[in-house]
């Protein structure tokens, strides 16, 4: 588990702070300990009274066995002499030695790597991990220019930085403001969310990669289209005709890509079949297609193959730990679909084979990500409300729930309004538009109940 938080004397003011000391970050035996030394979770202080946002003087040793990496840092500012030095880490080392069996304890733990900067240490650490400097370098370019894009006056001052910035803009640009669009919406940033979604259409509509991005989407939402009006009448036939009439290359991966199990041994026998059959140009469009449909599916595959085995390295990574309910919790940001699909998979093997050892662990994940998924109190009172037939059980929840109608749930609801209004393009129709007027009766009903009880 992470050390508690403790009082410390703000760096610039002196001002006492509080902040997560850390001095020995072993990702051996608690994996969450490298996100919390790479993310400033740990050693990171913020305070109030002067504005400091930054590290804290400290001594650190890192290890990870797997890599062999013993890593140590000392703050050039506290004035440790080397001796000094070794005599504080010297027990720090030995809790790293003393952790690991006998068998793991190889000539790397004799020489450790001494760092004069916390910069340099990083790049260690990312580097084992097969991040380079310029990689670094490149991502910091990259979220600076994402900087300027939200600090610009005006979208015409956006527009000339995209095109003073066009060779930046691409796949790991996009990538990179994604998961910052994401962030904001998870933390509730509204009107930096806000600036953001206006600096995507921009992005989108005025750079060659956005060009490209939204083309994609559009195929992928035509290819949703065609599927979902063949529906159960879909079999490989049918699929076929379809993969055939397939006007570009980005329908066609869209369409392998939902696909994916119809195009079996049967179906690209079917497909040979037709070829053989065939002459001419007929046969030379159908061959085409046949190796395009054989490249795309590989490399669905050898996606799928590489995501499983992420999976399986983090759900190992995370039953091997000391906590593991901690060391899930640091990993949530990583625990995706594939990651879900394999833990389901890994309880039922577990309880067919009566693992009295294993299942505990893995119930643990499962509660973990379990707590996770379950939706904030406002949000399940909302969909309960939405759930009631009329405005009399809408009244009556209403005041069964008093003490949860505050002025933060009518924000939630108006904000759940607005933002559906905004998916609905201001024209909904059929369900959309039900739910609409629904949520704007639930508003109504609230503040009126707000209002009254404040004048009460």
């Amino acid at each position: 588990m992470p050390p508690q938080k403790t009082q410390i004397p703000c760096p610039r003011c002196r001002q006492p702070v509080v902040a997560q000391i850390e001095q020995l970050f072993d990702i051996t035996s608690d994996p969450g300990a490298k996100q919390r030394l790479l993310g400033s979770v740990s050693n990171y202080a913020v305070c109030k009274s002067c504005g400091y946002n930054g590290p804290i003087a400290t001594p650190v040793v890192y290890h990870d066995a797997d890599k062999e990496l013993l890593l140590t840092f000392f703050p050039g500012e506290m004035g440790i002499p080397v001796n000094e030095q070794e005599r504080l880490i010297g027990p720090l080392i030995t809790q790293v030695t003393n952790r690991l069996p006998p068998e793991k304890r190889k000539a790397y733990l004799l020489r450790p790597q001494s760092f004069l900067t916390h910069q340099s240490l990083i790049e260690r650490i990312l580097g084992a991990d097969g991040i380079t400097p310029e990689m670094i370098q490149s991502q910091q370019k990259r979220v600076s220019l994402i900087e300027r894009l939200l600090t610009a006056s005006s979208a015409e001052v956006r527009s000339d930085i995209i095109k003073q910035n066009g060779p930046m803009l691409d796949a790991e640009f996009f990538s990179i403001f994604s998961r910052l669009l994401e962030s904001t919406l998870a933390s509730g940033q509204e009107q930096t969310n806000k600036t953001m979604e206006e600096i995507q259409k921009q992005l989108l509509a005025e750079t060659e990669y956005g060009r490209k991005l939204a083309a994609q989407t559009n195929e992928i939402q035509e290819a949703l289209k065609t599927l979902q009006a063949a529906g159960k009448g879909l079999d490989r036939e049918k699929l076929l005709s379809i993969l055939i009439e397939a006007p570009n290359d980005d329908r066609l991966n869209a369409l392998v890509s939902f696909t994916r199990p119809g195009l079996d041994y049967l179906f690209f026998q079917s497909l040979t079949e037709r070829i053989d059959k065939g002459s001419g140009d007929e046969k030379k469009k159908l061959e085409i297609l046949r190796e395009k449909l054989l490249e795309i599916t590989r490399k669905i595959d050898q996606r799928a193959e590489e995501d499983f085995k992420r999976a399986m390295a983090l759900l190992n990574e995370l039953l091997a730990a000391e906590n593991i309910q901690q060391a899930t919790t640091d990993h949530l940001d990583e625990i995706n679909d594939v990651f879900v699909q394999l833990l389901n998979r890994e309880l039922q093997d577990a309880n067919k084979k009566n693992d009295s050892v294993r299942m505990p662990k893995l119930q643990q994940v499962a509660a973990v990500l379990q707590q996770a998924s379950t939706p904030p109190p406002e949000l399940a009172l909302l969909e309960e409300m939405l759930a009631a037939p009329d405005e009399a059980a809408l009244n009556k929840l209403i005041d069964q729930h008093a003490a949860d109608i505050t002025p933060e749930f009518n924000s939630i609801v108006a904000n759940v309004i607005s933002r559906s209004e905004e998916q609905a393009g201001g024209k909904p129709t059929g369900e959309e538009a039900q739910m609409m007027e629904k949520l704007q009766v639930i508003y109504r009903l609230i503040l009126k109940y707000s209002m009254k009880k404040n004048l009460s």
